[in-house]
Formats: structure tokens, C-alpha cells, sequence
């Protein structure tokens, strides 16, 4: 038998071999071939389009830890005075009224009859119609309004009937002007009232009694009306200016998400049976790309190319257009852009920039195996076939004629 005949020998075999030989599942030529009806891609095309950026100086200065997203940018400037408390249903207020003289509406003619010129009427709550009602004045509308716009109405109103009145309503009890407070705080879902002089967002988390879980595994959502924003915990206590007022009505939800990564490719760590999986816990505030790779292994010194370390994200386009990046391949409605931002590591000062560029949430490291690798893996599958080649020959020998093979 010669080679040739050996090598069409090999192939028929292995596909032979293909259907008998034991496996944890159908191949994917099985898979593919056997289905009825399918949707799938070109292999050589790409399927999704992405940006493609190399990690420098300008990216570094643009790039954000967690994200833009901001409660200084989405409700307003945390230095204007808070909001000022208004009346609201379910709110119990008190009514007096004072009169500069005696004689008048509510003061008797003897002015030794009552203690004083003023008359107080029992306290009332604010109905589900959003109004009370005063003696001599009427139904009065009070919610959503001030203390004070209240009084200059019952001011008004019993101003031909009264002695110069002066009115003062003031707040028995506050039931409206709550903000609720979710998640996993120690008090788990409780609301709490606004202080009149105004109170802010850490007030709102230290009322609630602190948090069941590390600072740097939190996140808080602020929902106000149909607007929502999330911020990481430690971007709202190192950045004053995120710590803004509170409004009534406001949904605080405190979550908690713990930081990971991916890292595949030419990393020490990974494919070692050690029960590492290649997904990673950041346990820090924040991680460096420096740090990343390390707690992955390491760039493995016999395979990987260090000039081809690449991070996948999805990044905010409003970074991507601050880098100046053409994006007029993506829809200009699409908020996040798939991007690749690359490492190389065999320049000299890359140890400094990789320390500077933050890894984020669920961002892929993948290291590229060096081109060198990649050439000794075809050479070991080319020496592989013609080595089981040559064998294959050699047993047909050995069948064929046995003592020629001896012989030789």
C-alpha cells in the first residue's frame, strides 16, 4: 500500500470514525445539516460592527470608570436651594386666624372674653380633592401649594369681613411630602419625610439605616417622575455635586451588582483546572487594566503576543464623540456602541497606561496568542497527519505481506 492509498484510507476512516466514536453530543455539522428551518450567519463576516480604539493618552482622558450617567446632569444643579415643601393630600394642617382689633369676625367686643385676638381652628387634613375648608372663607385649595400661598388666600377671602386679618396655617403633620427608600438598605423599603430646610440623597440612605452590602458592590437608581438615573455608590460620595436635593414623590433603590470581568485568550489562569473560569470579582472600588490581567495569571510568556491585549465593552457614545471616533456606521439613536480597545504591552511606558485605564462591569480581556503559536500549531497538526499517515501505511504493510516488513 503506498501513501496515497494510506492518506484516502485515513479520511475514509475518520469519517467513518465520526459517527461511531463517543462524544457528550451531536457534532455541529449534525446540528447544522439536521434543522428544519434556520437563520444563520456568513462565518467570514462580521456580526456585529465595532470601534476599534487604541488605549493612549486621549483615552485615558475621556474614558470613565462606571459611566456617564449623573444625577448632577439629569436633575438639576445640587448648589440651588431645595424645593419648597408643598401641601399635599393626606397632609393635616392648622388654621389661625389673628385680627388687629376686638369687635371684629372672630373677636368678641369684650375684649376681656378670650385670652387673646386670635381664634385657632381645629386642625383638618388636606382631602382627597386636594382642599380644606376655613370658616367665613370657604373651601380653600391646598394642594400643591406653599404655606404661605395658602395664608394670603384666606388672607383675601375674609379681608372685607374681618379686622385687618392675619393668617397663619402651619403644618401639624406632614404625610405627602415623602420619599421612599428600596432595596437593600438595612430599613428594606420604608419612606421618609422631607425636614423643611431640604435634605439630600446620602440624608435619604442614612435615615434608611445603611446598607446590608460593601459601598463598592452598590449602586443607586433616582426616579423622579418618569426620569431615571443610576450612579455607582462611591461616584455619589466622592463627587459632591451628585449628592442633590431630594424631592417629594422621589424613588431612592439601592441594589447591589457585584463587579466582574471576563478574561479568555493567552492568560496564565486560564484552562487550568484550579476551578478558575475565566469570570473574575473586581473586590475593589476600582480595577486597572494592570490589576485585570494579573488576577487572570498573567500574559503567558510562550503564547501570548503582548502587543494584542484587547478589552471588549460597550461603550457610551458620548465618549466615543468626545474622542472624535466616526460613528456613521452606527444608528444615531444607539446609545451604546460595541467597542475593542487595545493594549500593547510591548511598549515600554504601556505598564503606565494599562494602570490609569479602569476595567468596568462585565468587560472581556482577551489576550492574542502570537503569531509564532499559531504557525507551531498548524506544524504540529501537519507532523500529527503525516505521522498517523506513515503509520497507517506501515500496518497495511505489516498486513499485506508480513515478511517483508520484517525483512526491511
Amino acid at each position: 500500500m503506498n501513501k496515497r492509498s494510506a492518506f484516502a484510507l485515513l479520511l475514509s476512516l475518520t469519517a467513518a470514525g465520526c459517527t461511531t466514536l463517543p462524544t457528550s453530543g451531536p457534532n455541529s455539522h449534525s446540528i447544522v445539516e439536521g434543522a428544519a428551518a434556520s437563520l444563520v450567519s456568513d462565518p467570514n463576516n462580521v456580526v456585529f460592527s465595532y470601534a476599534l480604539l487604541d488605549i493612549n493618552r486621549a483615552v485615558l482622558d475621556r474614558v470613565v470608570a462606571v459611566g456617564p450617567e449623573s444625577f448632577f446632569k439629569s436633575f438639576g444643579n445640587r448648589r440651588a436651594p431645595p424645593v419648597p415643601i408643598r401641601v399635599g393630600v393626606g397632609d393635616v394642617l392648622q388654621v389661625s386666624v389673628f385680627e388687629s382689633s376686638s369687635g371684629g369676625l372672630f373677636i368678641p367686643a369684650e375684649a376681656g372674653a378670650r385670652p387673646g385676638n386670635f381664634v385657632t381652628f381645629p386642625q383638618q387634613m388636606v382631602d382627597r380633592s386636594g382642599a380644606i375648608s376655613v370658616p367665613f372663607a370657604g373651601e380653600v385649595r391646598a394642594a400643591g401649594r406653599s404655606l404661605s400661598e395658602i395664608q394670603r388666600e384666606i388672607e383675601a377671602r375674609l379681608a372685607k369681613r374681618a379686622v385687618e386679618p392675619q393668617v397663619v396655617v402651619s403644618m401639624a403633620e406632614q404625610n405627602a411630602n415623602e420619599v421612599s427608600v428600596v432595596g437593600d438598605v438595612v430599613s428594606g423599603a420604608n419612606k421618609f419625610k422631607i425636614r423643611p430646610n431640604g435634605e439630600r440623597i446620602l440624608d435619604m440612605l442614612s435615615k434608611a439605616g445603611g446598607f446590608r452590602y460593601p459601598g463598592y458592590e452598590l449602586f443607586v437608581t433616582l426616579q423622579r417622575g418618569k426620569q431615571k438615573t443610576t450612579v455607582y455608590f462611591p461616584t455619589l460620595i466622592n463627587d459632591p455635586h451628585e449628592n442633590i436635593f431630594v424631592e417629594p414623590g422621589d424613588t431612592i433603590y439601592v441594589y447591589r451588582e457585584q463587579q466582574k470581568f471576563v478574561a479568555v485568550g493567552a492568560l496564565g489562569s486560564v484552562g487550568q483546572t484550579s476551578g478558575l473560569t475565566g469570570l473574575y470579582a473586581f473586590e475593589n472600588e476600582r480595577l486597572s487594566l494592570n490589576e485585570a490581567v494579573a488576577k487572570a495569571g498573567g500574559l503567558l510568556d510562550t503564547r501570548a503576543n503582548p502587543g494584542q491585549v484587547f478589552v471588549y465593552r460597550m461603550e457610551h457614545r458620548q465618549t466615543l464623540e468626545a474622542l472624535k471616533v466616526d460613528l456613521k456606521k452606527f444608528p444615531r439613536d444607539q446609545k451604546f456602541i460595541p467597542t475593542v480597545y487595545r493594549a500593547n504591552f510591548r511598549d515600554p511606558s504601556s505598564f503606565f497606561i494599562a494602570q490609569s485605564f479602569p476595567v468596568r462591569h462585565k468587560d472581556i480581556i482577551y489576550a492574542a496568542n502570537a503569531d509564532a503559536v499559531e504557525l507551531a500549531k498548524f506544524l504540529e497538526f501537519l507532523r500529527a497527519v503525516t505521522s498517523t499517515v506513515a503509520g497507517v501505511a506501515t500496518d497495511g504493510l505489516v498486513i499485506g505481506n508480513p515478511g517483508r516488513a520484517l525483512s526491511q
